[in-house]
């Protein structure tokens, strides 16, 4: 499972209204490294400036590394997490997670990042089984 639900959330769902914020509350508390991992980046550009932020240390195990997986592999999620944090979120090799500021300056450089040779670029041994 990848989110734990409070039944206050799911009746929200049921009913056909969900909180945009308390769905983002909910992957805050079901995703904590994932969480982290984005909120320390957005933080990192707000200070560094720069195109992008990106972390390329692999997560600890693996359940840190299904978060990520889970958080990024949604669209939802996903969604939900660039319009919280005012982002645009990248993800590479089951680790490697980026953030771009959403100002069109930047697009050519996302372009890069996700492109398919940005993939290949971004290959080692050491992730074969991620």
């Amino acid at each position: 499972m990848s989110l734990d639900v409070s039944p206050a959330l799911l009746e929200q769902a049921e009913r056909g209204e969900v909180d945009e914020a308390d769905f983002v509350d909910c992957v805050r508390t079901s995703l904590p490294y994932a969480w982290e991992m984005i909120s320390s980046l957005v933080a990192q550009l707000k200070v560094d400036g720069g195109e992008f932020a990106d972390n390329q240390t692999p997560p600890p195990d693996e359940q840190a590394r299904g978060q990520l997986l889970r958080a990024l592999a949604s669209d939802a999620i996903r969604g939900a997490l660039q319009r919280h944090f005012g982002v645009r979120l990248a993800f590479q090799n089951c680790h490697r997670v980026a953030v771009f500021p959403l100002d069109a300056s930047v697009d050519e450089r996302l372009a890069r990042f996700t492109s398919i040779r940005g993939q290949l670029l971004n290959q080692s041994p050491e992730l074969r089984d991620c």
